[in-house]
């Protein structure tokens, strides 16, 4: 290992990372218990031993006067903290979370380490840094850079860019929240724009999601877990599991034995919690960071199509909401490949690789490339429709990757429901490919609503188990299939010309004035089964206006001289229409549409 290792620090308000580069890549260095994670938070046994890490946090309900959590937001101001008999300073609690770091990266290179890059928010003022910088060199470290965390996260995703690119770097952590223009050009990063608040992070949401848990407790046993310190800490830390498990799950159960007593009698909490619960708690708080986030895009001057990458940064950005309100605010999907807790330490082990002149090469992450989900009964194109495509695993989601989401049923007293996976990013499920499905049978005879959790769960060599379960009864079912995302790539191309001989099919084999579609009523009792409808003679026109939009479909793949990409989408716009249509069975529809086909097909073949 080179003597002038460089490593990279994050020191975060909540939790603290060290990484280093290895054979050219960034890798965050374990603790001893094999967490790359050290919480930031310093503390006394009772008989005064230093504690650091996971063992001061879980004594810090019980005995706050011997701990201390989130120094970072104390970094700059002349005031002490009181630890013990003892009161030291924001640099010195720093420090000793500093010197722990340094002595893992010791541990794990098996030599001495001098030299650090530290990360601060980029909202940081030069009183900041500079104690930053302090607590450092009082940790035994030569601090070589202290860098915005924004600017580490850009360099995670791409120390080398050889174009100018920008980037809106979102960052919900533990204690703060940061929301970040960066450019990049030639190696150099510049902060256009930083907006944030010190006092917003995921310890805000296991605040509310306690509060939540203690009042529903109170409501039905007049009993305040708050007033015990011991029952605090527990359903505090329960809160907490709940919350990281609820970024997974669509459903949680917290669960606590003899966490109260009353009248003699012991009492346990047990409390089920869904994913839609949690998230409108913490809903008012992820919209105040859209506000920062508007003012950040006002600051730089830019629009949000002129913004290359949006990057997720912190823990608490695993939340699922945060992603649909982000994608919702700026039409583009935001990039979690890194770890999102891990990112802006292996930014600045990046950066100190650059400085000690390591040739840093690209990040290496296995992600899932196209999204997975199932075909459900939605909106889609204006219409209700059974081909609505319900994703559940995102695209760009590092694998291993488990999702679960809630589906409920259409009628009442269902007996059964077809789970069919698909994977893609059309909304249609005509659009996407059909990877597996099988039936769930013996659902309870209840009204409509009757609930169903569906998860998957696909490995590092893509090998998907899907999961099907009904939540009153525990009845489920599931299907393992393999490599699905070799099967896939191997299978993808150009699906236009194949949903447009789909439709065409039926009508080739009628009479000219024929049209087959499925009746209503043979829907219910035979599905699948077809009846002759009589059409007024569409099917002759509506198979030469199919024919000829296929034709042009088929040109686009080569780029069509006469039609750009909108007239393309456009095209496909229309014929998704006309789909809707048919499926309708709406022969006044039908006849708009072919209408609209005909005129953009007749324009793009004589343009």
């Amino acid at each position: 290992m080179d003597p002038e290792t460089i490593i990279g620090i994050d020191l975060g308000t909540t939790n603290s990372e060290v990484a280093v580069i290895r054979d050219g890549r960034p890798e965050v260095l374990p603790g001893e218990d094999g967490d790359p994670i050290l919480p930031s938070v310093v503390g006394l046994d009772p008989q005064g031993h230093l504690l650091v890490g996971k063992a001061a946090r879980n004594q810090y309900v019980l005995a706050p006067e011997r701990t201390v959590r989130s120094i970072k937001r104390k970094m700059g101001q002349e005031v002490t903290v009181a630890l013990g008999d003892q009161k030291y300073t924001p640099q010195e609690i720093s420090a000793i979370i500093l010197r722990t770091l340094k002595r893992r990266a010791e541990a794990a290179l098996g030599r001495p380490v001098q030299k650090a890059v530290i990360t601060v928010p980029a909202f940081f003022n030069d009183g900041q840094r500079q104690a930053t910088r302090e607590a450092g060199e009082l940790a035994g470290l030569e601090v070589v850079r202290i860098i915005n965390e924004p600017t580490a996260a850009v360099l995670t995703y791409d120390p080398h860019p050889t174009a100018m690119e920008r980037l809106l770097v979102y960052d919900l952590g533990g204690g703060t929240f940061d929301i970040s223009v960066a450019q990049i050009e030639n190696g150099v990063v510049e902060i256009q724009a930083s907006h944030g608040d010190t006092q917003l992070g995921g310890d805000d949401f296991d605040q509310l999601l306690f509060d939540h848990i203690c009042d529903a407790f109170q409501k039905e046993h007049a009993v305040d877990l708050r007033a015990s310190l011991a029952a605090k800490a527990r359903v505090l830390r329960a809160a907490e599991e709940a919350k990281k498990r609820l970024s997974v799950d669509a459903v949680t159960t917290i669960e606590e034995e003899f966490i109260a007593e009353k009248d003699g009698k012991p009492l346990n909490l047990r409390k089920e919690i869904d994913r839609y619960e949690y998230e409108e708690l913490i809903r008012p708080l992820l919209l105040k960071t859209l506000t920062y986030l508007d003012e950040a895009m006002s600051d730089a001057r830019l629009q949000a199509n002129q913004v290359d990458k949006v990057v997720l940064v912190g823990g608490a950005t695993r939340t699922p909401l945060v992603h649909h309100l982000l994608e919702e605010r700026l039409g583009r999907p935001v990039h979690a490949e890194i770890e999102p807790d891990l990112a802006v330490a292996m930014g600045a082990a990046v950066q100190g690789g650059l400085i000690a002149g390591v040739d840093v090469g690209p990040i290496l992450v296995d992600i899932t490339p196209h999204t997975l989900g199932i075909e459900t009964l939605g909106e889609l194109y204006g219409f209700l429709s059974s081909n609505s495509f319900s994703p559940i695993i995102e695209r760009n989601t590092p694998l291993p990757a488990s999702r679960t989401e809630i589906y409920t049923t259409a009628v009442d007293e269902q007996e059964a429901a077809r789970i069919r996976v698909f994977q893609g990013e059309n909304p249609d499920t005509r659009y996407n490919t059909l990877v597996g499905e099988f039936l769930v049978e013996g659902l309870a005879e209840v009204p409509r609503g009757n609930q169903i959790l569906v998860r998957l769960d696909l490995d590092l060599s893509g090998i998907l188990k899907v999961t099907a379960t009904e939540r009153a009864t525990g009845l489920a079912k599931h299907i393992v299939i393999d490599n699905a995302m070799e099967r896939f790539r191997k299978r993808q191309r150009s699906d236009a010309v194949d949903r447009l001989e789909a439709i065409l099919g039926s009508v080739e084999e009628e009479p000219a004035a024929v049209l087959r579609l499925p009746a209503p009523e043979e829907t219910e009792t035979e599905p699948g089964a077809a009846a002759a409808v009589p059409a007024d003679g569409l099917a002759p026109a509506l198979r030469q206006v199919i024919q000829s939009a296929q034709a042009l479909v088929a040109k686009a793949e080569q780029v069509l001289p006469s039609a750009n990409e909108e007239d393309a989408g456009e095209l496909q716009a229309m014929l998704a229409d006309l789909r809707a249509a048919i499926g309708r069975r709406d022969a006044d529809a039908i006849r708009a549409s072919m209408r609209e086909v005909e005129d953009l097909v007749f324009y793009l073949e004589d343009a």
